[in-house]
């Protein structure tokens, strides 16, 4: 009787998946339509630029950035830029050559500097002579909040204590005090992972986001803190419902952008992974219905060398465990099951 009831069971949840799988696609594009860390209208003609080895875009842009205050932008721009320049650098050179003092190349070239060394085995020895860069860079605008979210993540490359940290986020914070990178910077540096612990990491990123602006991604900085424990494991405890308070905070930040904006894209792609691990198989559909065809690398790269193969393999696996727990028979409107005749 129990193999039979077991059979019944696993029966019911194949027809479940067959019926409704398919309908659950409705909102979603196609896997050939997903693009991976897609620039937005700004950035992609800087960077095709680049790809010709012309920085005049880049340097326009970036100095938009500056003029108008847009200190989010302007560390996005910075880092996509730097990323490009890993591999094909030679617009950034140029660039550097002509305007050595240009606070903008300096910035790049700051970024660059860290990202390259970040996974050498000699990281920490390599990344002091960064410092030099990052100070340059700090120097070009000293309203500019992004040299100081740069000096974070090399703080913690260098193994920098907490004196020392706490002094780069008080210049930080005063030039910014809501700016998004510098506080995942910090969230990082006090992660379990690195100099702190999952408690002092979730306690950082609750503070941070009663305080943030209203629509401010800050405010999702918990769900970040929740990613945190939820890959790198340790021995606190986090209570669940911490984590489901984290993962409903950024619904609610991810709720006050439009469906397949680019902007609020990865913290929607980490909602999703934590929606994911919690089991929350609806709200982890509605979160990837509305990231549209904006697939990020983070998250997906911490677990896979594939990340976009990844997000649509578990896109794909959000939907048949949701098709599994519709019912077969849905109730009509009128308490009983819906007849043929109902309209």
């Amino acid at each position: 009787m129990v193999d039979t009831m077991a059979l019944l069971r696993a029966f019911i949840r194949t027809a479940r998946m067959v019926k409704n799988t398919s309908r659950l696609a409705a909102g979603l594009p196609a896997d050939d339509e997903v693009l991976l860390d897609a620039p937005d209208e700004r950035l992609a003609p800087a960077l095709v630029a680049a790809a010709r080895g012309e920085y005049d875009i880049a340097a326009k842009l970036l100095a938009a950035t500056r003029e108008a205050a847009e200190w989010e932008n302007r560390d996005r721009y910075a880092r996509r830029l730097a990323v490009f320049a890993r591999t094909r650098d030679g617009w950034l050179q140029t660039w550097q050559s002509e305007s050595p003092h240009d606070p903008d190349a300096l910035l790049v070239k700051a970024e660059l500097a860290v990202r390259r060394w970040w996974e050498s085995p000699a990281r920490a020895e390599l990344l002091r002579e960064v410092g030099p860069l990052i100070g340059a860079a700090a120097e070009g605008d000293p309203r500019d909040p992004v040299p100081w979210r740069i000096a974070l993540d090399h703080a913690r490359g260098t193994n920098a204590g907490h004196t020392e940290f706490e002094k780069l986020w008080t210049e930080a914070v005063r030039r910014s005090p809501h700016h998004y990178g510098c506080h995942v910077a910090a969230l990082k540096y006090l992660s379990a992972a690195w100099y702190g612990s999952h408690r002092e990491c979730f306690d950082f990123a609750e503070r941070a986001a009663q305080d943030a602006l209203p629509g401010s991604l800050v405010q999702a900085l918990p769900v970040r803190a929740a990613f945190a424990y939820l890959t790198e494991g340790g021995r606190a405890v986090i209570p669940r419902e911490r984590l489901d308070e984290a993962a409903d905070l950024a619904i609610a930040v991810s709720a006050a952008y439009a469906p397949a904006d680019p902007w609020p894209a990865e913290v929607r792609n980490l909602l999703t992974y934590v929606l994911i691990r919690l089991e929350r198989w609806q709200d982890a559909l509605d979160q990837l219905r509305l990231i549209g065809p904006y697939a990020t690398s983070f998250p997906w790269d911490r677990v896979s060398d594939d990340p976009l193969g990844q997000f649509l393999e578990l896109r794909d696996g959000v939907r048949l465990e949701v098709a599994s727990i519709i019912p077969l028979h849905p109730r009509s409107e009128h308490g009983g099951r819906a007849r043929s005749g109902d309209h």
